[in-house]
């Protein structure tokens, strides 16, 4: 498998400018996941890896080899989309192999390559069936089978799982997962949906506007977002988000009020400084580390309570409205309808954001 790199990428249509200056590297046989919001450029990104769509201007290496030129069947990458474009007419082994046959592969390669992929897909016993017998899952199955026989060096998923209910989703997150484990491939994955991106990736790659926000492992970006929009888009519940203000600066010491609600200052250690007293902040804190004992308190109005069994989710608000969202282990005795509670959090695990939306480090 080769690996790939984007050098100063960017995607112009007329006078409208979508990728923006993409610098980007992914090593063989890493999983590579584009996320971001619907319109970000994640799809218009992985369509210029494989030639469906022009570069404006830098440059693309596959495997060390320039590729801005080269045709889509050349360079050495297969594509997945979001619907299966399976056949009607043809059974799935049929479908697997139309690509090989189409590039006048021998009938005895077409079929080993065939029956080995099918073996990796558990595909075995349904080579013979039409796709309108198969399930959603199945069919993903065949279309992923389709692109492992061209034996790439790089897999393109465009947002594969999209068309598939709830459970299939979860299973075929498994399957792929199993599978890039299974063949050591190179894969770029494209999703807006941040479970799978956290749940899959070696390397998540969070996109806004065309351009690229921050790259790291999933638990990287979960643990240390560079800014409002990466700590907002990782994580489920989403992170709680409560506007501040700096009361005093002492060294690397700063404290801080929450404006919608009364509280004793917060200290909050920033070992870079660069607050001063008066300045507008966002506290950032996730819903699981606001539990109901701890040294800085808020307090709070229930809205809704979620059991979900082994956890909880409680919807509640401040004196300002601001909507707040806590995970608990255990809230059979939280009341739901106006009630009120006591959230409470460490300050060294809550996040500073400044008025721009950059973390205050």
């Amino acid at each position: 498998m080769s690996g790939l790199e984007l050098t100063d990428v960017n995607k112009i249509y007329g006078d409208v400018h979508v990728i923006h200056d993409v610098n980007l590297t992914v090593e063989p046989g890493e999983f590579c996941v584009f996320v971001g919001p619907s319109g970000c450029g994640k799809s218009t990104l992985l369509r210029m890896v494989a030639g469906l769509e022009d570069i404006s201007d830098g440059t693309l290496d596959i495997g060390g080899t320039p590729m801005n030129d080269v045709d889509p069947s050349k360079r050495g990458v297969a594509m997945v989309f979001q619907s299966y474009a399976l056949y009607p007419h043809l059974s799935v082994r049929e479908n697997m192999g139309f690509g090989l046959r189409f590039d006048k592969t021998p009938k005895a390669e077409i079929q080993r390559r065939v029956n080995d992929a099918a073996r990796v897909l558990q595909l075995d016993h349904l080579l013979d069936r039409k796709p309108k017998a198969l399930s959603g899952g199945q069919r993903q199955r065949v279309a992923i089978g389709r692109a492992i026989v061209r034996k790439p060096e790089v897999f393109l998923f465009d947002e594969p799982l999209s068309n598939l209910d709830a459970e299939l989703r979860v299973n075929m997150r498994v399957e792929i997962a199993r599978l890039h484990k299974e063949l050591g491939a190179t894969i770029i994955y494209v999703t807006h949906d941040q479970v799978e991106a956290m749940t899959l990736a070696d390397k998540i790659v969070v996109l806004r506007a065309g351009r690229v926000e921050q790259v790291g492992a999933p638990l990287d970006l979960y643990d240390d977002p560079d800014n409002i929009f990466i700590a907002g888009f990782i994580g489920s519940p989403k992170m709680n988000f409560l506007p501040a203000t700096v009361v005093e600066v002492a060294g690397e010491i700063a404290r801080i009020t929450l404006d919608s609600v009364a509280s004793q200052p917060i200290p909050f250690r920033l070992p870079q400084g660069g607050l001063t007293v008066g300045q507008k902040v966002t506290v950032g804190i996730r819903p699981e580390h606001l539990l109901q004992d701890g040294p800085a308190k808020i307090q709070l109005t229930t809205d809704i309570v979620e059991h979900l069994g082994g956890e909880s989710y409680v919807y509640a608000h401040d004196d300002g409205d601001t909507r707040i969202i806590m995970k608990l282990g255990d809230a059979r005795d939280v009341r739901p309808g106006g009630h009120p509670i006591t959230a409470c959090f460490d300050p060294a695990r809550a996040y500073l954001f400044d008025a721009d939306g950059n973390r205050c480090r």
